[in-house]
């Protein structure tokens, strides 16, 4: 390449860098061209400008120091792998020769960087420790001298032990060094750009790595992140407006039906949230094209009896209708809720009953010969008009006459060719009803499910029972003590108590719902210094209640994962029928198991769980009118930062608002879905709470392109800059839905 020639985003790193260079780049990132090195962004930047003197530094806050390494100590952790990196610094700038601790968990490029005597710009947040202000983890630029500190900002970026910060700047400028317009066109068009305030795709590219102050470089960052919400939006516009051209069976319904009487056996009144979701469905289902909609709302607000209705609305049109379940316990808990909301209304095909009753039927793997025959045939000659399963409903030998209605339950969890499995059994595009038990914050469902209609319910079913949430601090003796008091006293009443576990033994992790992804805690030592016990699991725990006297008289019955389908049921049907005083666990009971003698949840090493999966577990009690109890246990130190995150679950029973303090303290593309593969991040700039205002736009502008007169075609270089962007990950993504 000429010295006068430009990169692109294919050109390779190589050229740029060398090879032996570009290789180092591509084992630390898996980055090979000049577009992937460029896209890998600042976190933050540091400045002098905002440099603190460590004998004024004030808790809580995010700060900058320059200092000198005093010392450096390394010792092993107590309850995990790895070590821990002290390293006191002392005040280079300040007056005084104050000092200050920073701890490093696993800290390689540290230990190699901050030798004593080396001076550095360090930026953390400033927690208190044992009675010490100390940074935890901080960024670190290395200086020559203390008065060097560059005046410009400095970007930090994620990195690796051999790969730190200096490095990436060093490469960013080779690579800043040949790009321009001709290499980088701008593909946003220009009209869009001026309405939103958005700089230029190389000047961005400029002040995001060398910004001149740290407002130039949040403002390129604002840049790209438009770039992935417009880029997101018109991909999701153009799935929508396709879907709105295609044709489906209308299902109206009867007057007279079997909705109209099951209405009538009704022994409540249904809440503000199911009348409005109900309304939102039923007029979907009249519209000729296919409906796809999101129907969330909080813990046990009745969902699944929205979902129903709309079942029936089918039926009584003369289509058949599938519910499919990521497990067998969810599937099982669906299909008797069902049967028994249903009644004798449930009994199609039976002897003697309702005319215009339908037949309801379950197919899971565990179903023998004889069982999954008839189930296969009813579904088949159309008797069936709801089938509940599992991943069963995805074999080829399921057929229907007529399907009208796909409803997922926990969609997530399914993967795009097993939706579309089940979406091909019908003739006609069918209606898809997703569900998800995770509230969702309306920038999180406008960002990922943006291609869909959303239904909100906010509102409680009439006889909830209140449930009071309670951290308990294991490393004190009376609480274990209390706890298991806690437990016998529930039972002594005649109710059930879950116990949950993070895993089911030492070797073996749950396979279908696993906790939720946690970043590793850096520190799980106890209030005292005293290393925290290895985590509960369903075994031992099995084991330890079954060695107490005070549940000498107890049935103690398992249910996880690993266990045959058979034995799965039978736990559970001993726990549903109050045979089974406690149930220990692990987080299969987290969606759908619907026990309303059960008052009493405990969560044990509940850190090891995210906040809107602690709020999936507590709602499973409190279910029958009985005021419940949720436990959380934890052998961490109060202000651990894991315990931070039980206290916000501890605090309001919302589910709406504890679910936008899983996002903000989670990866959003964990949110995203982009970890439910292994693959990376589906963002890579956008914070879908940030940016709402943002992706807000961006939509409005996305949808006035699709909607014109040519959409796309009007801007070739915009949708070749889609047609890219939505590779295989991304595409993934976006049929979630």
């Amino acid at each position: 390449m000429t010295a006068s020639a430009e990169f692109t985003n294919e050109t390779p790193l190589d050229i740029v860098l060398g090879a032996a260079s570009a290789r180092k780049v591509e084992t630390a990132f898996g980055y090979s061209t000049v577009g992937q090195m460029l896209s890998h962004f600042p976190r933050r930047y540091m400045e002098i400008g905002e440099l603190s003197k460590i004998s004024e530094l004030p808790v809580g806050e995010d700060v900058t120091i320059v200092a000198e390494v005093k010392s450096v100590n390394q010792r092993r952790m107590h309850s995990r792998s790895g070590f821990l990196l002290e390293v006191l610094v002392s005040d280079a700038l300040g007056p005084e020769q104050s000092t200050l601790r920073m701890t490093f968990f696993n800290g390689y490029e540290a230990k190699r960087d901050l030798q004593v005597g080396s001076t550095a710009m360090f930026s953390g947040k400033v927690t208190l420790y044992r009675n010490h202000l100390e940074l935890t983890h901080p960024e670190y630029s290395l200086l020559d001298a203390a008065e060097e500190a560059d005046p410009r900002p400095i970007p930090i970026y994620p990195a690796t032990a051999k790969f730190p910060n200096k490095k990436i700047r060093e490469v960013m400028e080779l690579v800043l060094a040949g790009i321009g317009t001709a290499g980088f066109p701008e593909f946003i068009p220009d009209p869009v750009l001026k309405s939103h305030r958005i700089p230029g795709r190389v000047v961005s590219y400029e002040h995001i790595h060398r910004p001149q102050t740290v407002t130039q470089g949040y403002a390129a960052r604002k840049r790209f992140a438009f770039e992935e919400a417009f880029l997101l939006q018109l991909a999701l516009a153009q799935r929508r407006a396709h879907r709105m051209k295609q044709p489906a069976t209308s299902r109206s319904g009867t007057a007279d039906g079997l909705l109209a009487a099951f209405d009538k056996t009704l022994p409540f009144t249904l809440t503000d949230g199911q009348l409005i979701a109900g309304r939102e469905i039923a007029d979907d289902l009249v519209r000729g094209h296919p409906m796809n909609r999101l129907l969330q709302g909080e813990v046990g607000s009745g969902k699944t009896l929205v979902a129903l209705r709309a079942m029936l609305q089918v039926i009584d049109s003369g289509g058949q209708t599938a519910l499919l379940a990521p497990t067998e316990v969810l599937a099982q808990q669906h299909y008797q809720s069902i049967k028994n909301h249903l009644g004798s209304l449930g009994t199609g095909g039976e002897l003697g009953s309702d005319p215009r009753a339908t037949r309801v039927d379950l197919l899971t793997g565990s179903a023998g010969a004889a069982e999954r025959k008839r189930v296969l045939l009813g579904a088949a000659s159309g008797e069936t008009g709801i089938l509940v399963g599992t991943h069963s409903l995805l074999s080829d030998m399921v057929r229907f006459v007529d399907l009208g209605l796909v409803v997922v339950d926990e969609q997530h969890r399914f993967g795009v060719e097993q939706r579309d499995a089940l979406r091909s059994k019908a003739d006609m595009p069918p209606y898809m009803l997703v569900m998800t038990a995770t509230p969702i914050p309306r920038t999180v469902a406008m960002t990922v499910f943006g291609d869909l209609e959303v239904s909100l319910m906010r509102t409680l079913p009439p006889g909830r029972a209140p449930i009071a949430t309670h951290i308990v601090p294991l490393q004190l003796p009376a609480m274990q003590q209390r706890l298991f008091a806690r437990m016998a006293e529930e039972t002594a009443k005649g109710h059930q108590v879950y116990v949950v576990c993070p895993r089911i033994s030492e070797k073996a992790v749950e396979d279908d719902f696993l906790p939720m992804p946690i970043e590793p805690t850096p520190d799980t030592t106890a209030s005292d210094g005293a290393a925290k016990p290895a985590t509960m699991t369903v075994e031992k725990m099995l084991e330890l209640l079954g060695s107490m006297e005070i549940f000498a008289n107890t049935e103690i019955r398992a249910l996880h994962g690993g266990m045959p389908s058979e034995e799965k049921a039978d736990a559970m049907m001993a726990f549903d029928s109050g045979r089974a005083s406690i149930l220990v666990s692990t987080t299969v009971i987290e969606v759908g198991v619907d026990v309303h003698n059960a008052t009493l949840m405990v969560i044990i090493d509940a850190e090891n769980f995210g906040i809107s999966q602690l709020h999936q577990l507590r709602g499973r009690i409190g279910r029958g009118g009985l005021p419940g109890t949720c436990l959380m246990t934890t052998w961490l130190d109060a202000e651990h930062p894991s315990v931070m995150r039980l206290k916000a679950v501890e605090s309001t029973t919302d589910g709406f608002l504890l679910a936008e303090s899983d996002l903000n303290e989670r990866r959003e593309g964990d949110i995203l879905g982009a970890s439910q593969s292994g693959s990376r991040s589906t963002l890579k700039v956008l914070r879908v709470m940030k940016d709402a205002k943002l992706i807000a736009r961006a939509r409005e502008a996305a949808e006035s392109i699709v909607d014109g007169d040519d959409g796309l075609r009007t801007y070739p270089g915009l949708q070749a800059a889609v047609e890219e962007w939505v590779d295989e990950d991304m595409q993934a993504f976006l049929e979630r839905g």
